[in-house]
């Protein structure tokens, strides 16, 4: 036996979208019902494990086998499901992949699975597996009448009198459903065996499911929270939004002043009327308002702190020894290849800048309320910004906290030989100050001598790397922090008129991408390759890893001009043609790039508790005694495939995750 494909239908009584599987298997109610599997190819069997049915001891041996491959579409869900279910029904066969002191010894090792949807991700299809089945027009599709099988038979239902009050539907409650259940769960493990046979030309590489398994790694280890600080930020702000609620009513006397429609008549009334009660434009009507609606919508915009959920979604999600876990999604960017978040969703943290920060965090985890009030503008305020800080390393150990220096700006100068600023970060220079300096021509020091300038070459760096123009700087914030209207335009002119590489770097690969889409011819522009292959058009990344783009043809863009588009899922989460151009697939090349550079810190770093990762940066739980200086030596080796290119990583070490 060399391969099995699988999929299994399971219920518990968690919700399985909110809490994640991790947490989902854990329920005492968790089994797995149906267990559908073909061996090395053959027909699919069935295995009915909710009406009595058994699997063979051979598919117990191969499940637990590291030489044994196990595919499955969001193979995750299967290795974790199948996990928990040996260690309960088979507990002589599970082997786990532990080291002393890790947290990962539920699980099974993950470097034996494969999972035909990230082999999707890598050539930017769909995630879903009705949604990949219908862009490669499989002959066999998943079944349409499969969510309401689920439903039925996986989820808790509500007791009524026509049910007999009874919490879930068992197989024999519906012989009908059950009987087409079975045939459902069958169906998904064809898909999935087409779906392998229609990728077949395009197989993914073993460095990619090393990376896969090193992912499942993090993900099965998870990251602590200290549960007393989030049940008592969660009583907290119940408290909180009750006090804020009640000041509102004495001054509006609104019967409900969370009401949008209430609120806005009343500040019509005022002589204030909104259009809009979002929390950007009340916090812009703030401050030029006249009283009691300055106060009211201070009051509101504290109340609009929307930093509970993540508490919420921390306490849901948590398993029963503290930790979260599969809290990334490996591939989640096709694009590009970056992880995506889940549930709790560390990208979009709250930075804190609370001075005071271990005292605040301190007064929140005794509840003390009154202190809170009295030393704080806004409790909710010092929940939004303590949230990081839930997360904890476990009992002796502390938080390293490493990310590169301007990881994006590093890769983009090396990519377009843009020697000068590869001169500033040789000389470990403030790119900021650099830029504004080539910009306008004077000296810049941050602090110092024309050191107002500073922010305008920052604002530059981040909105105009990849082709952005007035538009960028705009969303980016340029007339919040207090740029003219006129300004811009010169800002833009500017910026690239000091970065000639880097503008021609847009368009030669614009170039590459439109002679491998419009003549299928093969092209080399530094250390990336251009090919267009079999209805994909493929862009090298110096790591050796390939960007795939779906359909490629050339079309008119919004402007009116040439452009290649291809097909990928939109701004509306649907499957769609979208339309691109040469500083658009520079974005993507860096930000993929800058993706590989960090997975090979991660792979540099493998034997340490890695327990998170947020865009550039890494959380690692270790003893004491580790260096943080070591870490971040480690961290800034430079990968063999761009020799050269001067990395950096700074890092800390704290007792809860914080921003240093």
């Amino acid at each position: 036996m060399e391969k099995l494909s699988i999929d299994i239908e399971t219920y518990s009584d968690v919700d399985l979208a909110k809490a994640g599987v991790y947490r989902y298997v854990e329920s005492p109610a968790f089994e797995i019902l149906l267990f559908g599997v073909s061996v090395d190819g053959r027909p699919v069997r069935v295995y009915d494990l909710a009406c009595g049915e058994y699997l063979p001891d051979e598919i117990i041996d191969a499940l637990v086998s590291d030489e044994v491959l196990k595919w499955a579409y969001n193979a995750s869900f299967e290795r974790i499901c199948i996990s928990r279910w040996i260690r309960k029904v088979h507990p002589e066969a599970f082997r786990h992949y532990a080291p002393l002191g890790d947290a990962i010894g539920d699980y099974l090792n993950p470097a034996s699975w494969r999972c035909s949807r990230i082999w999707g991700a890598t050539l930017g299809l769909p995630l879903s597996l009705k949604g990949i089945g219908s862009v490669l027009n499989l002959d066999e599709q998943k079944m349409t009448e499969g969510a309401a099988l689920i439903r039925y038979f996986c989820m808790p239902c509500k007791p009524t009198k026509a049910n007999g009050m009874r919490m879930r539907n068992l197989p024999w409650q519906s012989q009908e459903k059950w009987t087409l259940f079975k045939t459902y769960n069958q169906r998904d493990v064809e898909v999935e065996q087409a779906i392998q046979q229609k990728l077949a030309r395009f197989p993914v590489p073993d460095t990619i499911w090393e990376e896969y398994a090193l992912d499942q790694q993090i993900n099965d280890r998870g990251i602590a929270i200290d549960r007393t600080l989030v049940e008592q930020a969660i009583a907290l702000d119940e408290r909180a939004r009750a006090v804020l609620m009640e000041r509102m009513k004495s001054i509006t006397h609104l019967e409900n002043p969370n009401s949008v429609a209430q609120m806005k008549d009343w500040l019509a009334a005022q002589g204030s009327p909104m259009e809009s009660l979002g929390k950007k434009d009340v916090a812009q009507a703030i401050p030029t308002a006249n009283e009691p609606v300055k106060t009211v919508l201070g009051l509101r915009l504290q109340a609009a702190k929307s930093s509970v959920k993540k508490y919420q979604a921390m306490q849901t999600a948590v398993c029963a020894d503290g930790r979260a876990r599969g809290m990334f999604q490996f591939y989640g960017a096709t694009r590009t290849g970056r992880w995506s978040g889940r549930m709790i969703q560390l990208q979009n943290l709250r930075r804190n800048s609370l001075p005071d920060l271990a005292e605040a965090r301190a007064l929140v985890r005794d509840g003390n309320f009154d202190a809170l009030e009295l030393l704080y503008d806004s409790v909710p305020e010092v929940l939004s910004q303590i949230v990081r800080t839930a997360f904890v390393p476990r009992k002796g150990c502390k938080f390293i906290v490493a990310d590169f220096s301007a990881i994006e700006a590093r890769v983009l100068s090396y990519l377009a030989g843009e020697s000068w600023r590869m001169k500033v970060f040789a000389e470990n220079g403030d790119i900021y100050c650099a830029a504004a300096s080539r910009m306008f021509g004077v000296p810049v020091v941050k602090h110092g001598v024309n050191g107002e300038l500073r922010q305008k070459g920052k604002i530059s760096e981040l909105a105009l790397g990849y082709g952005g123009s007035v538009g960028a700087l705009k969303a980016m914030g340029a007339l919040e922090m207090g740029l003219q209207e006129s300004e811009l335009q010169p800002l833009v002119d500017a910026w690239r008129e000091a970065n000639p590489n880097i503008v021609a770097f847009w368009w030669a690969v614009d170039r590459a991408v439109k002679q491998a889409v419009q003549k299928h011819l093969d092209s080399k522009l530094g250390n990336l390759y251009f090919a267009y292959r079999s209805g994909f058009l493929f862009i090298t990344l110096p790591s050796g890893r390939k960007l795939a783009y779906v359909k490629p043809q050339m079309g008119i863009n919004r402007f009116g001009g040439e452009s290649v588009t291809y097909e990928g899922v939109g701004l509306t989460k649907k499957w769609e043609r979208l339309e691109s151009y040469g500083p658009k697939f520079v974005e993507n090349i860096v930000q993929a790039t800058s993706r590989d550079i960090l997975m090979y810190a991660m792979r540099t770093l493998r034997r340490e508790f890695i327990c998170a990762h947020v865009h550039d940066e890494l959380i690692i739980e270790c003893e004491k005694n580790t260096s943080v200086a070591e870490i971040c030596e480690q961290m800034s080796r430079t990968p063999p495939w761009m020799p050269g290119l001067l990395l950096r990583a700074d890092g800390y070490e704290c007792a809860f995750y914080q921003k240093d």
